[in-house]
């Protein structure tokens, strides 16, 4: 009845935050975390209509951040929004300029697109280049587009802007949030086992345990992390919205069945650092 890991149509969800929160309570979420990619936009949305229906929302964001190269995302849960406000806005605007960079590189491959309007908060990311080159009749599906030409070295991939797991995970402790490294074994850049002590030694909070790409031993490996380095466990579906492709890694939202019991210690913590740094 936990969900620690969503998104919105502030970044590249396909639910406003309104509807993924009543869809959260219709499939029996007791408390929903919003984690919008590099963004904060969704909260007041989600909070106002979760108000009317009895479910908790766990202020959250899901940080791009690099590490050996690669992109690694850090999940941070209850920050302090006006210490990351202004941080946060040079992460979207980052994130709108790799977007023209991936824009401008399928048009010399030959394979013009129409971006999405880059005005407002919302947080583009791959995913809205994959929709636009679906749009375009490129290709058939954002499959595709993420394996001709999206994926890490394919031919339009552009990566963040230099902003390295560490950073992150010490901007987001800064402003008093629990940081948690996402989805560990989706990371390309080096192992699991090598990578987490320099994460710890940075400030990491805890781990993601319980996500769709998981298998059961690795499960239980980050399990076994979590107590030998004294970190917190989350999880959660990393939902984007109703599956529209075939992707063998969808979960609706609750089907992992992550027990509220896990969030005591997550609010705790929060709490723990914001008193260590008042």
């Amino acid at each position: 009845m936990l969900e620690l890991h969503s998104h919105t149509t502030c970044s590249d969800g396909s639910l406003t935050p309104a509807e993924l929160v009543k869809f959260a309570a219709e499939k029996g979420v007791k408390a929903l975390a919003i984690t919008d990619h590099d963004t904060m936009a969704g909260w007041d949305e989600a909070i106002a209509t979760a108000t009317l229906l009895n479910l908790e929302i766990v202020p959250g964001l899901e940080l791009s951040t690099v590490y050996n190269g690669r992109s690694m995302h850090i999940l941070g849960f209850y920050p302090d929004a006006e210490k990351l406000r202004s941080p946060l806005q040079e992460r979207v605007e980052g994130r709108k300029r790799r977007a023209r960079e991936m824009a401008a590189k399928l048009a010399e491959l030959g394979y013009p697109i129409e971006l999405p309007d880059l005005s407002g908060l919302m947080a583009p990311g791959r995913p809205h280049i994959a929709s636009a080159l679906k749009k375009a009749g490129h290709v058939k599906s954002n499959r595709e587009a993420f394996d001709r030409f999206l994926k890490d070295d394919g031919p339009a991939y552009v990566p963040y802007e230099k902003f390295t797991a560490q950073e992150g995970i010490e901007l987001l402790t800064q402003c008093g949030a629990v940081s948690v490294w996402a989805h560990p074994y989706i990371f390309r850049g080096g192992t699991v086992e090598a990578i987490l002590p320099e994460l710890v030694e940075a400030g990491l909070t805890g781990i993601e345990v319980y996500h769709p790409t998981h298998s059961p031993s690795q499960t239980r490996k980050l399990e076994e992390y979590c107590q030998t380095y004294g970190l917190l466990m989350t999880g959660g579906s990393d939902y984007h919205g109703p599956r529209k492709e075939k992707n063998p890694d969808f979960r609706d939202l609750n089907d992992l069945a992550v027990p509220l019991t896990l969030l005591p210690p997550l609010r705790a913590a929060a709490i723990a650092l914001k008193s260590t740094r008042s």
